[in-house]
């Protein structure tokens, strides 16, 4: 008579077990890191914002014969020469724009303590037909940045 074999050996659990392992040490660093971008979306978004109304400032200033950019040191100073507002921002400890250069700074709070503090910047290039073109940079690693 044949006796039916019935539940797992010992040697397939132990297989199951390092496979889920294997998969947990890849997928838990991605998770991560894909949390701390989720969070950083708040940052980039408002830094964008502000980008566009930088930009158009620059033209404006272009059309007027100077071709600056706004002097803006703090969150208070983009919202009053800019218009934006950033006030409801919970995740950016401070933000500014270089009168001279048109960089936007932005310092990361409340999103982990791997980027907390660091800082993402928004370089602008003007081109030959005075349009701008923006490239991120900053303290922060570079997996953490928005591709364009």
């Amino acid at each position: 008579m044949l006796r039916k074999q019935k539940g797992f050996t010992l040697i397939e659990l132990l297989i199951v077990i390092a496979i889920i392992g294997i998969l947990a040490a890849i997928a838990i660093p991605m998770y991560r890191t894909q949390t701390i971008k989720a969070r950083l979306t708040e940052v980039t978004n408002g830094m964008s914002n502000v980008a566009s109304a930088v930009a158009a400032y620059y033209q404006e200033q272009v059309s007027a014969g100077s071709g600056s950019f706004p002097n803006c040191g703090d969150i208070a100073a983009i919202q009053t020469t800019l218009g934006v507002s950033l006030a409801a921002l919970t995740r950016v400890q401070a933000m500014s724009v270089n009168s001279t250069s048109g960089v936007i700074t932005a310092t990361v709070s409340y999103v982990d303590g791997v980027v907390n503090g660091s800082t993402i910047t928004l370089t602008p290039s003007i081109n030959a037909d005075s349009s701008i073109t923006w490239t991120w940079g900053g303290s922060i690693r570079a997996a953490y940045l928005p591709t364009r």
